[in-house]
C-alpha cells in the first residue's frame, strides 16, 4: 500500500480566548492529519475541545475565541489564512457540518424541503426541482419515513431522530469533500443508529469524502473511524490507528475512557412493601380532539405501572415509540385522555395548569435537549436562581450559596456560575439541565436522555450522582433512554415500549438474561459493539407478516421475524406474566427465545 496522502492537514493549532491576565490557550497545538476518504474521530471528555477543534478546520470559533496559531489545510487550500469573505463559497459546500443539536439548528418557522436544499441553492449547484429530487433521494437513503413528502413537515412535526437524519441529509446535498459530523447520532435510538451509521459510511465512501467525527460514543467510533485522535483539556493526548487506540492505548486517559464504556451494574434496592410512590393506571394518551376518550392522534396506550420511593424505572424504545410522551404525561405537560397518574396514592390533575405548586415541585423534568430547554441569553446563576426562588424563596446570599453547591453536585467549576449557557460545551449545558431540576428537591425526577450529550466517563459520573441522590433522599427516578448499558446498569425495572404500548416489563435481573420479546431482542442486537467489523454483519430481521390493521393487534407484526401469519396478524396478543417480567405477545419468553434461535 502507497504512503498516506493527507487530505486534511491541521498543525499546532491553537485556539484561544481573552482574559484579563491575557489569551488562555483552549486548543494547544494540536496537530493531525487525514487521508483522502479517512475517517478521523475525535474523543474525549465534554470541554476537551472535541467540537472546538472540528469548527476550528471550517475556519470558525465560538464567540469571543479566535485561532491564535497554526495552519489548517483541506487540499491545496490553507483555510487559516482566508478572510471571512473568502470561506463563504467554501462552508457548505466544500465543508459540511452535520450539528449535534438539530433541534436547535433548523429553524422552526421555515419546512424541512426549504431547508435541506438551501445549501444546494446558495452555492448554484443546482436548480430547486433538482434540489429537492436529490433530497427525496437522500431521505430514502437514510431511512426517513414519507420520503417524498416528510419534507414538507415543519421541524417540531418530527421526532428527534427523524430531524437528526433530516440535518445530515442537508449536509451531504452539496457532496462535501470534508464532513464534520459533531456527535450526530446522538439523538437516535440503536436501530436506527445502525441504519444511519451504515448510510454515513456508504455516502462517505461514494463520495470518497473524508470527515472529522466528533462523539463521546467509543462504540461507534469504533465502527465509523480509521484512525482516532484523543482529547483532554484542549490537548492531544493519542494518535493513531483506531484499532490500535482502541485495542492497545498508549495513554492512561484513553484508557478510562475505554473502562467508562460499559457501566458496572448498581445495587439494588432492598425490597420495599410501601405503597408506590408514583402509580399510573390505565394510561391514554395522544394529540388533537377527543374522540369517545380518544386522541385523534393516538400515542400511548394502556400503561400501567409502578414505581416505589427512592426507585429507577428505565424507559427504551426507538424514535416515536412514546417515551418522552409517558415523560410529558406523568408531569402533566400532555393531559391523558384516559386513566391516572397518582403520586403517593393521590390522584394528580392531568394538565400542569390544575397542580399546585407543591404538586409542581414534587415532579421535575430533565429535558432532553438542553440546547432548547435552556435560555442562551441567561447565566447558569440566572437559570438555577429561578427554582430556587419559585419553589423555596431564596434569594440573595442563600440562593447565591445554594447554586454553589448544586455546581458542586452536578462536577461543574464555579467559575462557570455568571457565564452565560451559549458558552458551554454541550456536557455543560445538560449538567445545568439536571441541576436546574435538582434545585426544586423533588420526590421524582425525570430524565429524559439525560446523558445522551455527556461523554461516557462525566455520563458514568452523572449516572452515580443520580443513584446517589435517589438513595439518600428517597427520589424516584424514571430515566429515558436510547443507552440500553446504562438502563440495564442503572435502573431496577425497565419498561420497553413499542408503538405507544407495553411490550415488555422486566426486572433488571430477567432483562439482563436471555428470554425476551422479539422486539426487545432486535433493541439489544442493534446495539453497536466495539468490533469494528460488527456493523457489516449486523442484518435487520426478516419480517414474515403484513401491517396489522388494527390498533388491538400486535403493531411489531409487520418486523417481527417470529410473527405467524392468520394469528399475530388478526388477534390481539394476550399478556404472560412470570416473576420478574411480564410482556405482550402470543407467544411465552421461552417458546419466543427457541422460535427465534431456530
Amino acid at each position: 500500500m502507497g504512503a498516506r496522502v493527507p487530505h486534511v492537514r491541521v498543525e499546532n493549532l491553537r485556539v484561544l480566548v481573552p482574559s484579563k491576565g491575557g489569551d488562555i490557550a483552549i486548543i494547544d497545538n494540536i496537530s493531525f492529519a487525514i487521508g483522502r476518504g479517512e475517517v478521523l474521530a475525535l474523543i474525549g471528555e465534554s470541554g476537551s475541545g472535541k467540537s472546538t477543534t472540528a469548527l476550528a478546520v471550517m475556519g470558525w470559533c465560538r464567540h469571543g475565541s479566535r485561532i491564535g496559531g497554526g495552519q489548517i489545510f483541506v487540499g491545496e487550500t490553507e483555510i487559516s489564512a482566508l478572510s471571512e469573505a473568502e470561506l463563504r463559497p467554501i462552508r457548505g459546500r466544500r465543508i459540511a457540518y452535520i450539528a449535534q443539536s438539530a433541534a436547535a439548528a433548523f429553524n422552526p418557522s421555515r419546512t424541512i424541503i426549504d431547508q435541506v436544499v438551501e445549501p444546494a441553492l446558495i452555492h448554484g449547484l443546482m436548480s430547486r426541482q433538482q434540489a429537492e429530487n436529490k433530497a427525496v433521494s437522500l431521505f430514502r437513503a437514510l431511512s426517513l419515513p414519507m420520503a417524498e413528502s416528510i419534507g414538507n413537515r415543519y421541524p417540531h412535526q418530527v421526532s428527534g431522530g427523524q430531524l437528526q437524519r433530516l440535518m445530515a441529509a442537508m449536509a451531504l446535498i452539496t457532496e462535501p469533500e470534508l464532513v464534520i459530523l459533531d456527535e450526530p447520532t446522538t439523538a437516535l435510538d440503536v436501530t436506527t443508529q445502525v441504519e444511519v451509521l451504515k448510510c454515513f459510511k456508504a455516502a462517505l465512501a461514494q463520495a470518497g469524502a473524508s470527515a472529522i467525527y466528533v462523539s463521546h460514543d467509543l462504540a461507534v467510533v469504533a465502527q465509523m473511524a480509521d484512525r482516532i485522535a484523543v482529547l483532554k483539556q484542549g490537548t492531544l493526548r493519542e494518535e493513531g490507528p483506531a484499532a490500535q487506540v482502541l485495542e492497545n492505548p498508549r495513554d492512561a486517559y484513553t484508557s478510562s475512557l475505554l473502562s467508562a464504556v460499559r457501566p458496572a451494574p448498581v445495587a439494588a434496592k432492598a425490597p420495599c412493601d410501601a405503597a408506590p410512590l408514583l402509580a399510573i393506571r390505565g394510561l391514554v394518551a395522544g394529540y388533537g380532539a377527543l374522540r369517545d376518550g380518544v386522541p385523534s392522534v393516538p400515542v400511548l396506550r394502556d400503561i400501567s405501572l409502578e414505581l416505589q420511593r427512592g426507585g429507577t424505572l428505565g424507559i427504551i424504545g426507538e424514535s416515536g415509540s412514546g417515551k418522552s410522551t409517558l415523560a410529558r404525561v406523568i408531569a402533566g405537560l400532555l393531559p391523558a385522555a384516559q386513566g391516572q397518574v397518582l403520586l403517593d396514592g393521590t390522584p394528580l390533575p392531568p394538565a400542569v395548569a390544575g397542580r399546585s405548586r407543591a404538586q409542581l415541585r414534587q415532579i421535575q423534568m430533565v429535558f432532553q435537549n438542553a440546547d432548547t430547554a435552556l435560555n442562551p441569553a441567561h447565566s447558569v446563576a440566572g437559570i438555577l436562581g429561578r427554582p430556587l426562588e419559585f419553589y423555596h424563596g431564596l434569594k440573595g446570599d442563600a440562593a447565591t450559596c445554594r447554586i454553589a453547591e448544586l455546581m458542586e453536585l452536578i462536577r461543574l467549576p464555579r467559575d462557570l456560575i455568571h457565564r452565560p449557557v451559549r458558552e458551554l460545551s454541550g456536557g455543560q449545558k445538560q449538567r445545568v439541565n439536571l441541576a436546574r431540576a435538582l434545585a426544586a428537591q423533588p420526590q421524582v425526577l425525570l430524565c429524559d436522555e439525560v446523558t445522551s450529550a455527556l461523554d461516557t466517563v462525566v455520563g458514568a459520573a452523572i449516572m452515580r450522582l443520580i443513584d446517589d441522590l435517589r438513595r439518600e433522599l428517597g427520589i424516584a427516578t424514571v430515566f429515558i433512554s436510547h443507552d440500553i448499558h446504562a438502563v440495564s446498569a442503572f435502573c431496577e425495572d425497565v419498561l420497553v415500549l413499542y408503538g405507544g404500548a407495553p411490550v415488555e416489563m422486566a426486572s433488571r435481573e430477567v432483562f439482563n438474561g436471555a428470554s425476551h420479546h422479539p422486539y426487545t431482542r432486535l433493541l439489544l442486537s442493534s446495539l453497536p459493539a466495539m468490533d469494528p467489523a460488527w456493523l457489516g454483519r449486523v442484518q435487520p430481521p426478516v419480517p414474515t407478516c403484513a401491517a396489522a390493521q388494527c390498533a388491538d393487534l400486535c403493531r411489531f407484526v409487520q418486523r417481527c421475524p417470529v410473527a405467524v401469519p392468520g394469528l399475530c396478524d388478526r388477534v390481539a396478543p394476550p399478556v404472560h406474566a412470570i416473576p420478574g417480567q411480564r410482556w405482550l405477545c402470543h407467544f411465552a419468553p421461552t417458546s419466543v427465545t427457541e422460535r427465534d434461535q431456530a
